[in-house]
């Protein structure tokens, strides 16, 4: 019974990882978020507070706030059609950016998975 619990359990852990990705948002890791970000011009955003954005932040990195009133309207500006690469502090708002974003429309959308925390690049100031 006990281990048919831990297989369970596991396997949720898993499942609920992974089932953060849809059709249209993918979640890369640290090299392969910066291979295609520094190989070709894409439209970065770092979803944190504009606070967090001054502390360090990924080269060409547009600040937009997911948490402020105006993230949907700011966002509105750019191309639902090309790549949007997305980032914040841990995963997690940037997750909810994501989702955000889908249901704006936008069809390719690529978060880094950990957030800037796991970051193996340069940060800019």
């Amino acid at each position: 019974m006990k281990k048919l619990f831990l297989i369970l359990l596991t396997s949720l852990f898993f499942v609920s990882c992974k089932g953060q990705e849809t059709e249209h948002f993918k979640i890369l890791d640290s090299a392969q978020y910066e291979q295609i970000i520094t190989q070709n011009e894409v439209t970065i955003i770092d979803v944190r507070t504009p606070g967090e954005y001054k502390s360090g932040h990924i080269k060409n990195a547009q600040n937009i706030n997911v948490q402020s009133g105006d993230f949907k309207a700011k966002m509105q500006n750019f191309e639902k059609e090309k790549p949007i690469y997305i980032y914040c502090r841990s995963g997690a708002r940037s997750a909810n950016a994501g989702k955000i974003l889908e249901e704006m429309g936008f069809t390719e959308i690529y978060d880094l998975k950990g957030g800037v925390l796991s970051w193996k690049g340069k940060l800019e100031k």
